[in-house]
């Protein structure tokens, strides 16, 4: 905060009268039942506590008041009550504020404010409880094994679950207020010595730049405001609900943003190969993780070009040799096939909206009444022919065998573009269709990080990196696309 804008704020008054009034005019004191205020007498000065019921911990305000009122029995009556209270609280986190403005948000953040009469100053005690539940395994990225705890809506037990894993004296964590009414917090992690300053400096500029009511949607409007992504349907930034890949990408020199309302953290910056990775794939053996990897890359092609291959193939069936004449439609349909392939793709994409949407003890038998009911009858009555259903059936799995939710939403985008100019120009709109996606996907770039890297830049160790799950021992160079200041993980 700018000196100019202290000075535009409006200093706490001498008087607590003074304080409850504005109290009562502005924040609605008296209005809404969860504003509170207890006011004693110590010392023959008159003390005011405000917070808001439901963000505080009774148990902490309660153990304050009572050391307060104790002042009487145990001090003589004094001009230096202000100090007096504010050595005697009992609490690791007090602060001075010295305007209403900074008073207002700190309580209406879930903290406490003490006001002593005839001092200008408030005493901002830090006895937040908030409601929420605690830290469980996230559902988007479970592991066979691993820690089952994750993050949570509460920012402060988000960095708490990050410094557990972090005991690093250089781990920072910023946090400032975005948002003109929701004064919403975000914390900026990293490691200092480790991350390139200059990624720092760019996103607590964005961050400060950031000008709206609120951040009614958390991180998703936060990344909007950051790397502008506008109409581009490839995720920019990685989401993550799991504490042990944010301090995986920490330790490699990532900033991690933690937006407060959000059970998911930013990692930033982040290419394509980043959204296709898992925690499963460390907590086994190489070999083994390396062939998840491999088969998770396999299931990303498929979802992506699987359909539009085999349309290809459909329209123009002289491209097949004969021992792969099989692959075509083996009926024939009054529905062009281009057509089947749409209407099973979008009602799989019916079927996933209303899953999201149906309560779980009757998601199964919306799953029964999908595949048993619907699929056979349509091939029954002749609407779709089998290899349509098969085709857009392991298109649809390699979607959801994609690690990234974002990733797997853009690629079905790109997937039916390319279906489309298939189905228009036939070869030429598949190659071409094709080029253009790559170079489209080769032009972006998010905080001055090539999308493609390593593939576009070509760096062939780097990209032995993501193709094959190296041993820990064995992975001594962080990624230099983050630029780390300190690019060696062990010691050499």
């Amino acid at each position: 905060m700018t000196s100019e804008s202290k000075e535009e704020m409006k200093p706490i008054p001498n008087r607590v009268f003074e304080v409850e009034s504005y109290m009562k005019e502005r924040v609605g004191l008296g209005i809404s039942f969860d504003l509170g205020v207890r006011k004693i007498t110590a010392l023959k000065k008159e003390i005011h506590f405000y917070y808001v019921t439901g963000l505080v911990d009774t148990s902490f305000l309660i153990e304050i008041l009572e050391g307060i009122v104790g002042l009487n029995e145990r001090e003589r009556s004094t001009s230096k009550v202000y100090e007096i209270v504010h050595n005697r609280i009992v609490h690791q986190q007090v602060k001075e504020v010295e305007t209403l403005d900074e008073m207002v948000v700190e309580v209406l953040s879930g903290l406490i404010a003490i006001v002593v009469d005839g001092t200008g100053k408030a005493l901002i005690v830090d006895v937040r409880s908030y409601p929420g539940r605690m830290p469980q395994e996230p559902d988007t990225e479970k592991t066979v094994r691993g820690s089952r705890d994750g993050y949570v809506e509460n920012i402060i037990i988000n960095t708490a679950l990050t410094r557990r894993r972090i005991r690093d004296e250089r781990l920072r964590i910023e946090i400032m207020k975005v948002g003109e009414r929701s004064k919403t917090d975000i914390s900026i992690c990293y490691i200092n010595g480790i991350v390139d300053p200059d990624m720092v400096d760019i996103i607590r500029k964005e961050l400060k730049n950031i000008s709206l009511d609120g951040l009614t949607m958390a991180d998703k409007t936060v990344e909007e405001y950051i790397v502008k992504q506008g109409y581009n349907p490839y995720p920019l930034v990685r989401y993550t609900e799991r504490a042990d890949v944010a301090a995986t990408h920490l330790f490699e020199g990532h900033v991690i943003i933690i937006v407060d309302n959000s059970p998911s953290v930013i990692i930033t910056p982040t290419t394509i190969f980043h959204h296709m990775q898992h925690a499963e794939e460390y907590r086994q053996s190489p070999a083994v993780g390396t062939l998840i990897r491999l088969v998770r890359f396999l299931g990303v092609f498929s979802s992506l070009f699987l359909l539009p291959f085999w349309l290809l193939f459909t329209l123009d069936p002289s491209l097949l040799p004969e021992s792969l004449a099989f692959i075509g439609p083996n009926k024939e349909t009054n529905i062009p096939i281009v057509i089947q392939i749409f209407i099973a793709d979008f009602g799989l994409e019916f079927l996933r909206m209303a899953a999201i949407h149906t309560p779980t003890p009757l998601s199964t038998a919306m799953g029964l009444i999908a595949a048993v009911l619907i699929g056979q009858i349509a091939i029954d009555v002749g609407l779709f022919v089998p290899e349509v259903i098969l085709y857009v059936s392991v298109a649809a799995i390699g979607t959801y065998a994609t690690p990234s939710l974002e990733l797997s939403l853009a690629n079905k985008i790109s997937r039916l573009f390319l279906m489309i100019v298939t189905a228009i120009f036939h070869i030429p709109g598949f190659m071409i269709g094709t080029t253009v996606y790559f170079i489209l996907l080769a032009s972006i770039k998010t905080l001055n990080t090539p999308y493609l890297w390593p593939l576009v830049p070509f760096y062939p160790k780097a990209l032995s990196y993501i193709l094959l799950r190296r041993p820990v021992p064995g992975s001594r160079i962080r990624p230099s696309i983050v630029h780390p200041r300190d690019k060696y993980r062990q010691p050499r």
